[in-house]
């Protein structure tokens, strides 16, 4: 594969050898999970917030950077969109720094406060928006690159619900830093047409959901596989946190208690909504319980396998697309 005509400011950013970044996937995005993208010639990242205090978050990273002999890796840091007392984010990133971590995927809320610490260290900062106003804000603060996630991703795809394909346009004359499309990723087509509309490259979650490094449980996978893009139900957006998770007997809950009562808070969806019972649904492949992310990319989830495969996959599709684009007798 000629992996020139893939060069971008995101491969350079990140030393990687295509445009995809593996996005952290809350309590899935372990060192495996993260060593096994690198290899592959990608990035990914731990979720900070998937390991239970410092130390276990300390000993993630190094036995990620173990696994990884050398390439590249990131952490992931969710912060909540407000600071809230006891929150431990300023302990995470120092951490992260004395770690040597070069590069971190911040969300949830402006990364500003942190950055002097960040940059100061000479880290990397990948900031996931979920709109293109919201890109231009962070770009605005100093990161080095933006994530813009659309209304088709797995997760919180925000409020202003615009798609990935109008954002990979929309965005390229807007940002004067690189920038990845996300939200509905999951063939190699999609990302030749990404880096054609302006993006530096991808970020992707769902598709990788099934790869084998991945821990959670088979039937959890097979769920996946057998789901279709229209298997997913968007819900939580009477509390103004808008979610797309796989359709299942949680999100039928959540939609009745928000039709039901519009003013329903955050504290009363808790006891279905909360992390641990999705975190629960991976070990035991109970699908039908829990908050479980999921997003349109559904389409393309065709069979478990290693993460290194499904990349080579991708690999192949962006060849064939680029070939239809200059080969008028393949389209």
């Amino acid at each position: 594969m000629n992996t020139s005509i893939y060069r971008s400011a995101i491969t350079e950013l990140f030393g990687i050898r295509l445009p995809i970044v593996a996005g952290g996937l809350m309590w899935l995005a372990n060192a495996e999970y993260v060593a096994a993208a690198s290899r592959a010639g990608i990035i990914g990242f731990i979720t900070a917030a998937s390991l239970p205090d410092l130390d276990a978050l300390r000993d993630e990273i190094r036995r990620c950077r173990e696994l990884c002999d050398g390439g590249p890796f990131g952490v992931n840091v969710s912060m909540l969109p407000k600071l809230v007392t006891g929150e431990k984010t300023q302990e995470v990133f120092e951490l992260i720094v004395s770690e040597g971590v070069r590069f971190v995927e911040t969300s949830g809320r402006s990364p500003e406060d942190f950055l002097p610490l960040l940059k100061r260290a000479g880290v990397k900062v990948l900031h996931k928006v979920a709109s293109v106003r919201h890109a231009v804000k962070a770009a605005e603060l100093g990161v080095d690159a933006v994530s813009i996630v659309g209304a088709e991703c797995g997760g919180h795809p925000g409020l202003d619900m615009v798609g990935s394909f109008v954002n990979a346009a929309w965005a390229e004359g807007q940002l004067a830093v690189p920038y990845l499309i996300g939200g509905g990723i999951g063939h190699g087509s999609q990302i030749a047409a990404a880096l054609a509309m302006g993006a530096s490259g991808v970020a992707i979650g769902t598709r990788f959901l099934v790869a084998d490094e991945i821990w959670a449980h088979p039937n959890y996978k097979q769920r996946l596989i057998a789901a279709q893009p229209v298997d997913t139900d968007l819900c939580m957006q009477s509390v103004r946190n808008t979610v797309r998770a796989l359709r299942n007997d949680t999100t039928a809950a959540v939609k009745a208690m928000e039709a039901a009562n519009p003013q329903v808070s955050i504290q009363e969806l808790m006891p279905l909504v909360a992390g641990k019972i999705g975190r629960n649904a991976y070990v035991t492949g109970d699908w039908n319980n829990g908050i479980l992310s999921a997003g349109h990319s559904l389409a393309f989830v065709d069979r478990q396998e290693p993460l290194g495969a499904i990349i080579q996959r991708l690999s192949a599709e962006m060849e064939q697309a680029i070939a239809r684009i200059t080969d008028p007798a393949l389209r």
